[in-house]
């Protein structure tokens, strides 16, 4: 099958926000890349650019109408007259390992690494989760999944149990097993997202101590000891009675998807019954974290 992609000068603040209006137009897949390190924007002659720091590509069949496709893009403000963008015909590959194949074992705090499948594992005597990128969100690169996954590696999780609320790829639950979790709820609007949450589990062989709910039908009365939650600022600050019901009496709660500008008024809602600890920040992206009062 033929495709055609085009590749957007972001930023790191716009390029989630593109990501998903790109699937919402009909991309078939979306990436982020590094600019510093893929120059492929040419400008013309007496051409001015204003450069951004991501590089969104996305892929689309190529019978798709491009034009209508960056119209679409001016028309909701990702694109204007100084954005760098560059349309092309690509040839036919799995582009889903095209992608894997760049990806490398990372390590999170003292103790966590994350593996894809095809790579050797760095230290043996770490607490190895084996995750290959898929369909769901979270391989540990972005920024608030790394703010989480750090996070997980310096509690002590002996027999507790955590809640990774939003799970996507299942990587927060996983990781929490891994490190001494007892048990391990996800919880996901996304059927695939709970698809790929037991997939991974079952590559790392916690899939028993793992449970997975949409959240529309989670218990009523589920709670945990640990609960994180790693969507974005506006549903953290609606889903408030939701999240806080979840942890148990002195239980810690996690929050991150959230653009440090953002960070106040979330901080905010959960400080009403939550003591917080100071944020911590990374790459214009922040996790909040604090004890149950």
């Amino acid at each position: 099958m033929a495709w055609v992609q085009i590749r957007i000068n972001s930023t790191n603040t716009q390029a989630e926000p593109m990501s998903d209006y790109l699937d919402e137009i009909g991309a078939v897949s979306v990436t982020f890349m590094d600019s510093q390190d893929t120059p492929i924007f040419e400008p013309l002659p007496g051409e001015t650019r204003l450069w951004g720091n991501t590089d969104v590509v996305a892929l689309f069949d190529a019978e798709t109408d491009m034009q209508q496709i960056v119209e679409l893009l001016k028309a909701e403000h990702y694109l204007n007259e100084n954005s760098a963008y560059k349309i092309e015909q690509i040839e036919d590959k799995d582009w889903e390992r095209e992608w894997m194949d760049n990806f490398h074992p990372m390590q999170f705090g003292k103790r966590l690494w994350i593996c894809p499948s095809w790579r050797e594992v760095p230290d043996e005597n770490a607490v190895n989760v084996m995750l290959d990128p898929g369909l769901a969100f979270g391989t540990g690169t972005h920024p608030t999944t790394a703010l989480c996954l750090e996070w997980l590696d310096g509690l002590d999780l002996t027999n507790k149990t955590v809640i990774d609320f939003g799970c996507g790829s299942g990587i927060l639950a996983i990781a929490a097993l891994k490190l001494g979790a007892k048990h391990a709820i996800g919880i996901d609007i996304d059927p695939q997202a709970i698809l790929a949450s037991r997939n991974n589990a079952e590559q790392n062989g916690v899939a028993e101590r793992l449970q997975l709910f949409l959240a529309d039908d989670k218990p009523a009365d589920l709670k945990a000891d640990v609960v994180v939650a790693n969507i974005l600022a506006g549903p953290l600050k609606t889903l408030y009675p939701v999240i806080n019901q979840l942890v148990k009496p002195n239980g810690v709660l996690g929050l991150s998807g959230i653009l440090s500008t953002q960070a106040p008024s979330v901080c905010d809602t959960y400080a009403q019954k939550f003591t917080l600890e100071p944020v911590q920040e990374r790459d214009e992206w922040c996790r909040i974290t604090g004890q149950l009062n």
